[in-house]
This record gives C-alpha cells, sequence and structure tokens, in this order.
C-alpha cells in the first residue's frame, strides 16, 4: 500500500488523483488530520485514516502496511517544523514501512539562507539515519509563492519587490505527476533526486516582461530595500517571524540557491513542465 500524508492539501490531494490514474484504489491510503475532509476518496476505495504529526500514535496507525509513505513537508518552519517531521519518520519505521518519500525543496541546504531549506536538509539527515530506503523529492520553487507577490503588482502594475534572482518556479501539478510517477515505480531514485523544475528560471524583472505579454498590460520592477519591505508588511499586519521568513526568499534567490535547472521533471512526467507563463494565464484568467 502507498501512503501519502497532508491528502487534503494542495499538493498532497493533486498527489492523489494522478496516483489514482496509476495504481487501484485499494492500494492507495492517505493520512489526513480530519478523515472527514477525505470522505471522497473513502467512497472511492482510498483508504482513509487519521494521521496527526502532533500526534505520533495517530501516524503509527495510518501508515499500517504500507510499502512507502509520502511524506508531504509542513506547512511550519524551525523547529516546530523538523520536530513534526521526526515525529513521521520514527512513526514510519515504528510501522515497517519499506520506503519512506518527502517532499524536499531544491537548494535544500544546512547553509541556506531560506529557514524552510534548513529544515528540508535536517530532515533529510532523519531519513539518511533510519537506515531504510528513501527518497527526497527536491521540487523546484512553487510557483504559487510567485503569484502571490505578484497580487498587488496586478492591480497597480508595479512589482515592488527586494532584490532578487532567478528562481525555476514550478507548477503544483506536475509535481504532483512527478511523485505519483516515482511512488508507482518504486525505487527509481535513492536519496535525493535531481531539482525537479521546468526549463527556464526567471527573476521578477522577466516575470514583469511575462506579465506584460500576458495581460497587455506594462509592468514596472521596483526594488524595494529589504528594511522597507519588512516595515511595510509589519504594517500590513504580517507578524515578525513571517515577515523575515518572506524576505529571507529573496535573499537565497540573490545567492542563486532556487536557479538550478533539470531536466528530470519532464522524463518523470512526459512532457515538457507547464512554463511560468502557462501558470500565470491560468491563475489570472480564474
Amino acid at each position: 500500500m502507498i501512503i501519502v500524508t497532508g491528502a487534503t492539501g494542495k499538493l498532497g490531494r493533486r498527489t492523489v488523483e494522478r496516483l489514482l490514474e496509476r495504481v487501484p484504489a485499494g492500494r492507495v491510503g492517505v493520512s489526513v488530520r480530519d478523515p472527514r475532509t477525505a470522505q471522497d476518496l473513502a467512497e472511492r476505495g482510498v483508504r482513509v485514516r487519521r494521521g496527526d504529526f502532533d500526534d505520533p500514535a495517530s501516524l503509527v496507525h495510518a501508515f499500517e502496511g504500507a510499502e512507502q509513505v509520502l511524506l508531504v513537508s509542513l506547512d511550519r518552519a524551525g523547529e516546530e517544523c523538523v520536530t513534526g517531521h521526526r515525529a513521521a519518520v520514527d512513526a514510519a519505521v515504528q510501522a515497517g514501512v519499506g520506503r519512506i518519500l518527502y517532499t524536499s525543496q531544491m537548494g535544500a541546504a544546512h547553509d541556506s539562507l531560506f529557514q524552510p531549506c534548513r529544515d528540508h536538509a535536517r530532515t533529510e539527515d532523519l531519513l539518511r539515519a533510519t537506515g531504510l530506503p528513501w527518497t527526497a523529492l527536491r521540487n523546484g520553487f512553487y510557483a504559487a509563492s510567485a503569484l502571490h507577490f505578484l497580487e498587488s503588482a496586478r492591480h497597480t502594475g508595479d512589482i515592488a519587490l527586494p532584490a532578487d534572482g532567478p528562481v525555476a518556479w514550478t507548477g503544483h501539478d506536475d509535481l504532483a505527476e512527478a511523485a505519483a510517477a516515482i511512488l508507482s515505480d518504486e525505487g527509481r531514485f535513492e536519496g535525493p533526486t535531481p531539482p525537479l523544475t521546468g526549463a527556464a528560471a526567471a527573476d521578477f524583472a522577466a516575470v514583469g516582461e511575462i506579465a506584460a505579454q500576458v495581460t497587455g498590460r506594462d509592468f514596472t520592477r521596483t526594488v524595494v530595500p529589504d528594511s522597507t519591505y519588512r516595515e511595510q508588511s509589519r504594517a500590513h499586519g504580517v507578524p515578525a517571524p513571517v515577515a523575515d521568513l518572506m524576505l529571507s526568499i529573496f535573499a537565497a534567490a540573490r545567492n542563486d540557491e532556487f536557479g538550478a535547472l533539470d531536466p528530470t521533471l519532464a522524463e518523470l512526467i512526459g512532457r515538457e513542465p507547464a512554463s511560468f507563463r502557462t501558470l500565470l494565464e491560468h491563475a489570472w484568467s480564474a
């Protein structure tokens, strides 16, 4: 059985859907905090069990009988994130899981300027220490983050953000399809995968050019000093830790932590991944 955690989230749900196109529903299980949110999956024959990263015993039960478990990384940062991941890894070992897969990120490293990438590196260390077969999906940076940063510019035409660098923005759908491909072909990767990205990286100046092509409007790129951006974020009610986390994305991009490109994602899904232009068109036409 293949178990997917976080199966009602953006990546987890998409992965389950793609997995059900490849394997029978009876071979798929999900671990979710509230089983009621996955009732439609249960009706399709998927095993649904409660699994909470803050309740290790529930995870052991959710992982029971699993040949593979995909741990979808938590939307947390720092020690709270790593503690949750440690609980899930320990539960997988206790449940006798055959292989652990984990949604890591390109740029995962202990010296990254972006806290989540340091968290991913520490989680990969935990996986390595189990002695079990494991795979870390080094996902490209989610394009949804770029779209979030563009929301104000969508209305003003001014992309007013800190200095950045090229980022291999990647869509959830393509990454979910890649995860399903790997899960349904056990053992394809040992340890970290190559960066799972599209064929191009773009900084926000290039993103502005893409937005202009898509909309037929002019977009400017204004570089905002880090300190000013932080002050503006705080003035809009963003908690200080979140403001600092957002700033670290730009610092890491300037450090070229997210610009690597690799053909592995295209090979896994059998086509070119969606370009940022395609993702932007889809988001802004919705």
